[in-house]
């Protein structure tokens, strides 16, 4: 049983960021309830099997209708934790907005996530991960010198700054409801999640270490000693030597002599060509091997495909199988609360008459209310 086993939480299906924060909880043990359309729709982001739909159970409803939006509040009614992805008052609309349903459950947290957050400007503005992160200013420093910023994936907008942030705000409003009482409605918005992912950096600029343009800084591939190379068969190798001792062990390594000061910055194009044309001379496992058992800082440039396979890994069981696809196990580990191996995701609003069940409605109910169809 994980941490949060016990924990009800409903989930408006939606895409990305929510139900990332929502597979989270359920990793973690919670039972999450994922409500979605009565009948599907087109939604090219939506597949069977997903990874993001892992570990919970899956109704279809129509929300639109009187009956069906009853069933959702039903729902809520007896769940600790309500989470919706829509753009600021469309719930309010649908009738499932946090006054109404504070109003009906009173210690109920009601998590929301959009990329500009539920007021400001940009509120009612359509974006996706990339617009959030340019204007948090999260964007801006990656990539090379001389280059445009390189997209990091929708890492730190869609999941770290908003679905991961979700997940710590819904758990932070439920350990004050322990001495309130109350709940509250938590807004997550990835423009203030990517922003926060970049704390760090205020600080480096205001201690004049990072005033140098993208790509010439010493976190950003500036320095040669935190860089990628690549090495002899095309992939390629990670040098993170910033220490001085770690920076020793990384020549060792290399096999290298009278190798100038690396902390001065008017040695680092030498190094550069130095470091890049050492390690073009061996393949990438080799250099790898090379460097086991030391503190040279030096690791494998993994693909996602072979990350589940380094032996690091497979020793953490970083990477789970569910339902037949290899993925990341859940995060964080636990001494005691041991959360399982996350079940794999439900057939499409597959768990319907189960969950109503719960509700109390009879077979006969439920089989009127499919027949018209407000449900699954």
């Amino acid at each position: 049983m994980g941490p949060l086993a016990g924990l009800k939480v409903v989930e408006l299906a939606g895409l990305a960021p929510a139900p990332f924060a929502c597979t989270v909880l359920a990793d973690l043990g919670a039972d999450v309830v994922r409500v979605d359309r009565a009948k599907p729709g087109f939604d090219v982001l939506s597949f069977p099997n997903d990874p993001l739909t892992r570990g919970r159970r899956w109704i279809g409803v129509d929300m639109k209708s009187p009956e069906g939006l009853d069933l959702v509040l039903r729902l809520v009614d007896e769940a600790d934790v309500l989470v919706e992805g829509f753009r600021p008052g469309v719930a309010e609309r649908m009738g499932l907005g946090p006054d109404a349903l504070l109003a009906r459950n009173p210690g109920l947290v009601y998590g929301r996530i959009t990329g500009w957050g539920q007021d400001g400007p940009l509120a009612p503005a359509a974006g996706h991960d990339i617009n959030y992160i340019a204007i948090s200013g999260a964007l801006e420093p990656i990539g090379q010198a001389g280059a445009k910023p390189t997209v990091p994936l929708n890492l730190l907008g869609d999941f770290g700054g908003g679905g991961l942030m979700l997940a710590m705000g819904v758990l932070a409003a439920l350990f004050e409801r322990q001495s309130s009482g109350r709940g509250q409605v938590v807004d997550a918005s990835m423009v203030d999640g990517a922003a926060l992912l970049t704390t760090s950096l205020f600080g480096l600029r205001n201690l004049g270490l990072w005033n140098k343009p993208r790509g010439e800084n010493l976190l950003d591939g500036g320095a040669p000693f935190y860089d990628t190379y690549e090495t002899s068969d095309g992939k390629y190798v990670a040098v993170g030597a910033i220490e001085t001792r770690f920076f020793g062990e990384l020549v060792k390594v290399l096999g290298l002599e009278d190798v100038p000061d690396h902390l001065n910055p008017e040695n680092w194009p030498a190094l550069r060509d130095l470091f890049g044309a050492t390690l073009r001379t061996r393949t990438r496992d080799e250099w790898a091997k090379l460097a086991e058992g030391t503190d040279a800082c030096l690791s494998p440039v993994l693909t996602p495909e072979e990350a589940p396979s380094h032996p690091h890994n497979v020793a953490r069981a970083t990477f789970v199988e569910v339902g037949g696809i290899t993925q990341p196990a859940p995060a964080p580990k636990f001494s005691r609360t041991v959360p399982p191996v996350p079940a794999p995701p439900s057939q499409a609003r597959a768990d319907t008459s189960a969950v109503l069940g719960e509700l109390g409605l009879s077979e006969a109910e439920i089989s009127r209310l499919r027949a018209a169809g407000t449900v699954a």
